[in-house]
């Protein structure tokens, strides 16, 4: 799968709040996918709350090309987490993010 591949179903998961299934580093990931865009170094990063995964639930930051066997997994999340920043300024540009009126309380 290629990152075009990639990028078309993250960015379907943001628009419809569907948590999304890969293999990062060698580990199985759950996440609820945020805000996608060009990190500091101009690497294509997927910015997600992490709910399974080995190094536990919170916050973390993906290269897009490092992700491997990426698929959605039909279960829906309910809005962007309380301290979701959509506006990271360590993401420029943003290629796609959940829409501020998409905020949830969790």
């Amino acid at each position: 799968m290629g990152d075009i591949d990639k990028i078309d179903i993250i960015r379907n998961a943001i628009d419809v709040l569907e948590n999304i299934e890969f293999e990062y580093d060698g580990d199985s990931r759950v996440v609820e996918p945020h805000l996608l865009g060009y990190n500091q170094t101009g690497t294509l990063t997927l910015s997600a709350w992490q709910i399974f995964g080995r190094s536990g639930i919170g916050w973390r930051s993906f290269h897009v090309a490092k992700i491997i066997s990426l698929q959605s997994t039909d279960q829906h999340f309910n809005g962007a987490r309380p301290d979701y920043n959509p506006n990271d300024i360590a993401m420029d540009p943003i290629i796609h993010r959940i829409r501020q009126s998409r905020t949830s309380e969790y």
